[in-house]
């Protein structure tokens, strides 16, 4: 497995995230495929179909040995997709990095016999484009949005919505958030403002998130007013799994994935856009399973 083209990401919470996806990949093909004439896979931000995974070597200390430098290819989720059984009908990956296209034209030529379209450019553009020229009558599909960062808008989530088809397992970056809501407001600034509005599809995440207190003046001098953010990281997420809450019939809760320091770093929501009480019934019976079977 080589795509000619490294792409060095990720670590056990990595791993976890696409163990989850896979999971719901599995169980979802298994589920419909009696059900719906075709089921298709979106992955908006594909990669290269694998992952460099570099472990570092570590010299010997006392009486252990040392460890040399490691560096493994493993799966990414354009190689899982692929890889489910029962098989998509149609498999679209979308990337904006040429060289992540060309090594995912290398993973399609491994299966000629299947459906499968590589979109290069920004995924928002890209989405809207393949969801406003599709009729989803007969079709069901499940969405992969791993952003780089807060690369998703708010607009491509209510486009996805509106097609009543797909279950999209989105991955918040908290970390992008936590940052980009800076906790001393004179540096939040208007294009940090403006992402973050972009992404959530609001700007009421300020007024929630951050404390103002008015100038007070007393007989011998005045206090300065005060504005900052009271928001945590669990905030945060709360805020965003009630903006899909309104947006989707039914979001699960998310699961929290760390960085191997420890630290809250994305979220990863399933969403569900298909209003019917059944359709909602499978889809959250089989996340939920999916979710509490990998804890």
């Amino acid at each position: 497995m080589t795509s000619g083209a490294d792409h060095e990401f990720g670590n056990l919470s990595t791993d976890l995230k696409l163990s989850l996806v896979e999971g719901y990949l599995k169980a979802f093909t298994s589920a419909l495929r009696s059900k719906f004439p075709e089921l298709w896979y979106i992955d908006a931000f594909a990669g290269t179909g694998e992952r460099t995974v570099k472990t570092k070597a570590v010299p010997a200390l006392n009486f252990l040995p040392a460890i040399e430098e490691k560096i493994e290819r493993r799966r990414g989720s354009a190689r899982i997709a692929l890889d489910v059984s029962p098989c998509f009908d149609r498999i679209v990956f979308m990337d904006k990095k040429r060289k992540h296209c060309a090594a995912l034209e290398t993973l399609k030529a491994e299966f000629p016999a299947r459906e499968i379209d590589i979109v290069r450019g920004d995924a928002n553009a890209a989405i809207l484009a393949e969801l406003s020229s599709t009729r989803w009558v007969g079709k069901r599909a499940v969405m992969f949005l791993d952003p780089y960062g807060m690369d998703v808008a708010w607009s491509t989530l209510e486009a996805i919505r509106r097609t009543e088809a797909i279950d999209v397992w989105y991955l918040v970056s908290l970390a992008g958030l936590f940052r980009q809501a800076s906790h001393d407001p004179k540096n939040l600034t208007a294009r940090k403002r403006a992402a973050i509005t972009r992404m959530l599809g609001t700007d009421e995440w300020e007024s929630e998130w951050y404390r103002f207190t008015p100038p007070v003046a007393d007989l011998i001098s005045t206090i300065d007013e005060t504005h900052l953010r009271i928001a945590d990281v669990d905030a945060m997420e709360q805020f965003v799994g009630k903006r899909l809450k309104a947006l989707f019939p039914a979001v699960l809760p998310p699961r929290r994935l760390r960085s191997d320091r420890g630290v809250p770093s994305f979220s990863l929501f399933l969403a569900i856009s298909n209003p019917e009480p059944k359709a909602i019934g499978l889809a959250t019976k089989i996340g939920n399973h999916i979710l509490k079977a990998r804890t």
